[in-house]
């Protein structure tokens, strides 16, 4: 069992910056990807950023340039530092986590980010 705990979320105006954290506990050595996901009001959830063991990124094209994911294996914890935040980029973010082949999947319980324009 993997716990994720999200931290960092808030109300921000447009070109503002915000830092998430997520916080691992548990078998986190069983994990392969760490990543963010976000759901707006009336939309699906998508995928923001995932990283893996390796460090290898991968990052939705509409945060492209703006958001970074990042992670400090000491602490087990991953960071989406999110840039020049934009009105659209309203939405409750999650930390994710799998294991290979999404054979066991985990997620926190969300933070809002709110970006007044």
């Amino acid at each position: 069992q993997v716990q994720l705990v999200e931290s960092g979320g808030g109300l921000v105006q447009a070109g503002g910056s915000l830092r998430l954290s997520c916080a691992a506990s548990g078998s986190t050595l069983s994990i392969s990807y760490f990543g963010w996901y976000r759901q707006a009001p009336g939309k699906e959830r998508e995928l923001v950023a995932r990283i893996n063991t390796g460090g290898s990124t991968n990052i939705a094209n509409s945060v492209k340039g703006r958001f970074t994911i990042s992670r400090d294996n000491a602490k087990n914890t991953v960071y989406l530092q999110m840039n020049n935040l934009k009105p659209e980029d309203t939405a409750v973010y999650y930390c994710h986590a799998n294991t290979p082949l999404r054979a066991l999947e985990y997620w926190g319980q969300g933070t809002q980010v709110t970006v007044s324009s």
